[in-house]
């Protein structure tokens, strides 16, 4: 059994073959998908989603690309619109993206801060993302814990190897995506080999990030498997214990998630 802990089934792309997609998924081993939210707007189809499958559940957030579309968010939205959706069990993709900012720092900033307080409302676990903000994004975590414990994962994994051991030293999860199996992703692969596999999870990132061999096409669940396979070759241990462990991970961080 294996999870892909962030991918995102309401995309236009997988708009005319969802159940293929999920069939697929579940021949390849990966038994279990969590669907990610990035715009208040997309929860009702995201929870619609989770709502129809037994084996997919969701999250709620606003991505930081999208942080200027919602200014006024705050803890007590999201905490209203998910805490009583049971099969919601993260909020997220939260965070800061400094590469593309779509988005004013501070207005993602504040978003930011703002789910975290819902995730010590509602004792959900954070979904992470973070680019080219490593010194802010750690920042603010350190602050908002000294506050308030909170569970986190810091998704699609792409920072530096010291920023990984600063979140796993917070009590945090990080997630792996097919970006690993990059031939230039020399650094990702060395930090991955340094994390413990007990605070790894792995995903897709669907429908992006597609990984080898099936770069320049439609990212999907399914392939999770590659991702798994190739950490269990980075770390020199079997693809059974990467799904294991993984899923196992998995349902300690997400803990509202029941199968």
């Amino acid at each position: 059994m294996l999870v892909d802990s962030h991918c995102h089934l309401n995309f236009p792309d997988f708009k005319d073959d969802l159940d293929q997609t999920i069939k697929r998924a579940h021949e390849a081993g990966v038994s279990v998908l969590q669907t990610i939210c990035t715009k208040l707007e997309e929860y009702e189809d995201v929870k619609k989603i989770a709502d129809s499958y037994k084996s997919i559940f969701c999250s709620l957030g606003v991505h930081p690309h999208d942080s200027e579309q919602e200014p006024e968010l705050t803890a007590n939205t999201l905490v209203d619109l998910a805490k009583n959706h049971a099969k919601t069990i993260g909020l997220g993709e939260t965070g800061l993206d400094y590469y593309y900012e779509h988005s004013n720092r501070a207005i993602q900033k504040k978003l930011f801060a703002a789910h975290i307080e819902s995730a010590q409302i509602l004792g959900l676990p954070l979904i992470i993302h973070t680019r080219e903000a490593e010194a802010d994004t750690l920042d603010i975590l350190r602050s908002e814990i000294r506050n308030a414990p909170f569970s986190a994962v810091i998704h699609c994994f792409t920072a530096s190897q010291q920023f990984g051991h600063q979140c796993l030293d917070l009590g945090f999860y990080i997630s792996i995506s097919g970006i690993v199996t990059f031939n230039k992703a020399i650094d990702l692969q060395e930090a991955v080999k340094s994390f413990p596999l007990e605070r790894l999870l792995v995903e897709t990132d669907s429908p992006y990030l597609a990984p080898s061999p099936y770069r320049g096409k439609r990212n999907e669940p399914a392939y999770c498997a590659e991702v798994a396979k190739f950490v269990a070759n980075l770390k020199n241990i079997s693809y059974e214990e990467v799904a294991q462990t993984t899923t196992a991970n998995f349902f300690k961080l997400f803990s509202k998630a029941k199968i």
